[in-house]
């Protein structure tokens, strides 16, 4: 694969650009690209705490279904996605999986079953495949100095989903019910639509138009889907049951498979060659590592922060989900001042050790949260150190993945780092689940924790935050971002 190079004009145009500000265009190319990028983050907010009043109106006990539907979907599609915004632009399939995401969006708010509602889910869950195309996108149409600092917004912004994330749920949920958030969705991916139409150039970086590796792409898709799936409820099926065996191994075959096959197929779906360059495989394994642990922990710190206090049973705080936003906000508002400045940072230093830091930082604020996390204010301080390494590993592991592979090799490498995270992410959740189940108890058909459990689970995320410093000292360095190419979109 070979990259467009840029006219020897456009090169020293996009040097002599001004440093200091962005400039209007660029901003809006950056709104435009967060917008898109985290949509997905702020309708999963909405999702799950719509999750209730949707079972209740439809009166389903399959209400896993409603999450599960998109993300198993999306998780299939990716392979197929990335490879595709290669061959014919980034910009043009970022709008196809769009226009699906907002008709998927259109057929669940107009549904009057729960069947017509997880058919419009899954079609939307094709967006997923959106995240990894922007980041792709951004290398290519940002002039060489604005790289690293639009993504390290690209990424950092995340942490303006978690702090309007939750105050905008509750004002949908409390003043129009999950109707409302239902046509939000409606309204977010038509404001992406729009904007990638309107400000986001098409990428000039191709990929020659091959045959498509059909077979490759449902192995991997399939395999992918398989083991997700199966990690996902494994919990309820039973660890040790034949049905959850089936489909994690099932999907490892399926994985192994589609090595066998990208090996002797003369177009791969994804070329094995590329994960043989350390500079990538190190990337990869550290990168996705950091994200699935940064990402993974939400999960039970909403679960501590809602769960009811109940004296011998459960030790959750017992917040409303208005009082939880309140308490995050000073930490997800630290995760976005930190991540532009890590952005910074990685275009002078080595972003390896940027990583390494930031993961750092986020493992003694983990292990600082699992002694302290009994009230706001222990809770909002301990927050501040997690945050400011969240803060740097989601705007440092773009970077490095970059600097560690060419231009036309983009949307591969940041499909590779999503799904890789994605199947970390169900792993690293399900494994911190069973060991909080030891310090849990049943009640009413309801699994309660007690104060041990969420101890436990933070130190576990704490040590896989000091597994992935250790990983990313194996990366070899490269070029700095501001020295890689990049930029070829931008006047």
């Amino acid at each position: 694969m070979t990259a467009v190079a840029p006219s020897p004009e456009r090169e020293t145009k996009t040097d002599e650009a001004p440093r200091s500000t962005l400039g209007a265009r660029y901003a809006l190319m950056v709104f435009s690209l967060v917008w898109a990028a985290h949509l997905t983050a702020l309708l999963g907010i909405l999702a799950g705490n719509a999750q209730s009043k949707i079972a209740l109106h439809f009166q389903t006990t399959e209400i896993v279904w409603f999450t599960l539907a998109g993300s198993l979907v999306g998780t299939f599609v990716t392979p197929f996605v990335v490879k595709a915004a290669g061959m014919f632009g980034k910009k043009r399939v970022m709008v196809v999986v769009a226009v699906l995401g907002l008709v998927g969006d259109l057929i669940a708010a107009l549904a009057t079953s729960y069947g017509m509602l997880l058919v419009g889910r899954g079609i939307a869950g094709v967006y997923l495949a959106a995240g990894p195309i922007a980041y792709a996108l951004t290398r290519d149409i940002f002039p060489r100095h604005m790289v690293g600092t639009a993504t390290g917004l690209l990424g950092g912004t995340v942490g303006l989903v978690a702090v309007g994330g939750p105050f905008l749920t509750g004002w949908l949920l409390d003043d129009f019910g999950f109707r409302g958030a239902l046509w939000f969705m409606v309204i977010g991916a038509a404001i992406a639509l729009a904007a990638l139409v309107a400000f986001v150039p098409e990428s000039p970086v191709r990929e020659p138009r091959t045959r498509v590796d059909w077979l490759g792409g449902l192995l991997l898709g399939g395999g992918l889907t398989a083991i997700v799936y199966g990690l996902g409820e494994g919990s309820e099926w039973g660890w040790s049951s034949g049905k959850t065996f089936g489909y994690i191994c099932g999907g490892v075959v399926a994985i192994v498979a589609f090595v066998v096959v990208e090996t002797r197929v003369p177009h791969p779906m994804f070329p094995m060659a590329l994960l043989t360059r350390r500079p990538v495989w190190t990337t990869l394994l550290a990168g996705a590592l950091a994200q699935a642990s940064a990402f993974s922990v939400g999960t039970f710190m909403y679960l501590m922060s809602l769960m009811p206090s109940i004296p011998g049973v459960s030790d959750g705080l017992g917040f409303s989900a208005t009082h939880n936003a309140l308490v995050n906000a000073p930490n997800s508002t630290v995760v976005l001042l930190s991540a532009v400045a890590a952005g910074t940072l990685a275009r002078r230093f080595d972003g390896r050790k940027v990583l390494c830091c930031g993961a750092l930082i986020f493992a003694v604020g983990f292990l600082l949260t699992s002694q302290y996390h009994h009230s706001e204010g222990q809770l909002i301080a301990v927050g501040v150190v997690g945050g400011i390494g969240m803060g740097m590993i989601v705007s440092t592991v773009p970077v490095l993945v970059i600097q560690a592979v060419e231009p036309s090799e983009q949307a591969l490498g940041s499909g590779a780092l999503s799904m890789l995270a994605g199947v970390f992410g169900a792993v690293i959740t399900q494994v911190v689940f069973t060991v909080m189940a030891e310090d849990a108890k049943v009640m009413h058909g309801v699994e309660f924790y007690r104060d041990a459990a969420f101890t436990n689970a933070y130190l576990l995320i704490a040590g896989l935050a000091v597994v992935t410093a250790l990983l990313a000292l194996l990366i070899p360095k490269t070029q700095r971002i501001d020295e890689v190419e990049a930029g070829q979109a931008a006047p």
